[in-house]
């Protein structure tokens, strides 16, 4: 027989996956916490990097504030966050509006500024072909917030503490091979204190779109993706990226959609971004400003 008859034929390729990026009309992300070394970071920018829109909404508690006065933190992962923001600015020519709020309340001082593309405010009133939409941090609706500050902060350490812990539990469970858990969602659904308290939240802000005219409410504050509607009024919550990792989408034909990153991911063919380790977080907590990025 010939060499040729001989040889053994070479595997199959498999073609690679086609990237893509998603488009929509405008973009709501909030409580992305930057400057806690639970946020995810490397994932938001991600995000942001690779979907296409005319406007971005950043509604709040992007930064941390409260959190980087107490301990740092921060990482070239939050930096790369905003310079993802401000290269979507220039060279999408993408409109950025970001609303403050209560852990980046340092920008009362401020607000309003616009800045050609980039407006800072407190609210933000967003046209669509059905109606206003009031788009409000929310901070304002939660009383402890708003009249016991002390007490905000207080349940903000509280807050860390217990992400701390889920945070080690999480990497137990994927060395197992099991999915990640969230401690903090497991209590808001199961203590009646916290889930009168989301109701009450939604059904007051429901009430502040209607005296302003608007069809429906956009916040954040309470890390509790929503998109329901509240008596008539439609009311959407971006959730957050430090546990939900989730977003809020208006597309060209005038629907919303509530996408988690995992979501995202799949959409476009694109791997997820790797989180950091339990020692990479323990150590940015050591070390306050520091470089250390999230595994990829």
């Amino acid at each position: 027989m010939s060499d040729d008859l001989d040889e053994t034929p070479d595997a199959p390729i498999t073609p690679e996956r086609t990237k893509t990026k998603l488009r929509a009309r405008t973009v709501f992300i909030s409580d992305v916490h930057l400057g806690m070394p639970d946020c995810k970071a490397a994932q938001a920018s991600h995000f942001i990097r690779n979907t296409m829109c005319d406007k971005l909404v950043m509604n709040g508690d992007i930064i941390d504030a409260w959190h980087l006065k107490r301990l740092g933190g921060w990482n070239k992962s939050h930096t790369h966050f905003i310079r993802t923001v401000l290269k979507k600015m220039e060279k999408e020519n993408t409109q950025i509006i970001y609303l403050r709020g209560n852990h980046d309340d340092i920008l009362d001082r401020f607000i309003p500024i616009r800045l050609d593309n980039f407006l800072i405010s407190d609210e933000h009133i967003h046209h669509t072909k059905d109606g206003d939409y009031l788009v409000v941090h929310g901070d304002g609706f939660d009383h402890v917030t708003t009249n016991h500050p002390w007490i905000a902060k207080l349940g903000g350490i509280g807050y860390n503490i217990l992400l701390r812990v889920n945070r080690a539990y999480n990497w137990y469970r994927r060395i197992r091979g099991k999915e990640s858990f969230s401690l903090s969602r497991w209590v808001k659904l199961k203590v009646k204190s916290a889930v009168s308290f989301v109701g009450k939240y939604e059904e007051q802000l429901q009430e502040l779109a209607k005296a302003k005219g608007c069809v429906g409410i956009i916040c954040g504050h309470i890390h509790s993706p929503a998109n329901k509607k509240v008596g008539e009024t439609h009311y959407l919550n971006s959730g957050d990226w430090v546990e939900s990792l989730t977003a809020i989408l208006e597309y060209d034909n005038g629907e919303f959609e509530v996408i988690t990153y995992d979501q995202f991911c799949e959409r476009t063919n694109r791997e997820p971004k790797g989180y950091a380790t339990v020692a990479e977080v323990d150590q940015s907590v050591k070390l306050g400003v520091e470089n250390v990025t999230p595994a990829m």
